[in-house]
Parts: structure tokens; sequence; C-alpha cells
């Protein structure tokens, strides 16, 4: 006799109320980081919802990282639907003071010189730093939602991680290089 392994076999009302409940908060906020309001976060977290019922036999017993990854190809399928610039709040123009009353690592000492160098990193560094720091997924998991193997999100995690270091290390007040501006004098 083998051990049946996957999804429960009752996937009703019930089992869907109990699974929206324990993660429509962590949908809104993964949508949060990522858009420019909490509206058109509450409605991302909506539509991952309605991919989750109407999939809700591929759904896994720990269902986060699933429901972070169709939040992810959401997003990715909205923007590229636009074909122009996205309504994303450039992490730079976040509203420090908005996070400064949250909870969580966003509250610590610094956080305007981890998003500043945050925005300087590409969007696939930006997003496994967000899916194992913010939203405290593992790299097994972080994989999962980025659709690749568990070795390849470690590698990105590595690099990630050493070009954020890279980045806070050339913070402002250091001395660099800054380009010439010249203006034009019309009046000769």
């Amino acid at each position: 006799m083998g051990v049946r392994v996957g999804p429960p076999k009752k996937r009703d009302e019930g089992w869907f109320t109990s699974l929206y409940a324990a993660e429509y908060e962590h949908m809104v906020r993964y949508g949060l980081r990522r858009l420019a309001d909490r509206d058109a976060s509450a409605e991302l977290a909506q539509e991952v919802f309605v991919v989750a019922w109407r999939r809700r036999a591929e759904v896994p017993e720990r269902s986060l990282p699933w429901l972070y990854g169709v939040a992810r190809r959401l997003l990715a399928n909205q923007w590229r639907s636009r074909r122009a610039a996205p309504d994303l709040l450039p992490i730079t123009d976040v509203d420090l003071e908005r996070l400064a009353g949250s909870s969580g690592a966003d509250t610590s000492v610094g956080v305007a010189d981890i998003w500043t160098a945050l925005a300087n990193l590409n969007d696939l560094d930006q997003e496994i730093l967000r899916l194992v720091g913010w939203e405290e997924l593992t790299v097994s998991e972080a994989a999962k939602v980025l659709g690749c193997t568990g070795a390849t999100a470690a590698v990105r995690l590595h690099r990630a991680r050493r070009r954020l270091a890279e980045a806070m290390s050339d913070r402002p007040g250091q001395t660099r290089r800054s380009p010439v501006l010249m203006t034009i004098r019309e009046d000769l």
C-alpha cells in the first residue's frame, strides 16, 4: 500500500475560505511592495484567489509559494499586455513615513539606504531578495515562485546579496566622480 502524497482530496468552499483567510494579507503585502497603492494590491490578491479556486486541485499543502508564483505571473501578464510602463511605484519614491509605521524589518534604522541600494539592482535581484527577505520564503520556495531550480535560486540569491552589499557600500557621502554639468549661455 502506497502513501498518497499531494493535496488533500476535499477542495471545497470550506477549504478555500480557510486558504483565503490564512493567505490574503500575505498577497496584499506582496502587491503593496510592487504596485502603487492598496487598491491595486487588493485587486491583485483577488485575482490570485480566483486562480487558486479554478486550479484548486493543483494548490500544494504549503500554498504560499504557489500563490506568490501566481501573483508574479499575473503581474507579468498585466505588464506585458499594457506594453507601456506599469503603474509601479519606483522603489526610491516609496513613502518611507508610511513604511516607518509598519512592523517587521522595514522599521529598522537605515531602511532608506537599503531601499536606495535595492533600487540600483536589476529586477531579478530585487525579486529574489524580496522573496527571501520580505516574504520570508526559503530558497527552495523562492525557486518555485521564480520557476527555476533550487540551485539556480541559491546562486541568484548569493549574487543578489553580493550586489546589494556593493550597492550599500556605494552610499552618498563617499567620494564619487560625478558628471560635470554644462550650461549654455545665450547672452553672448
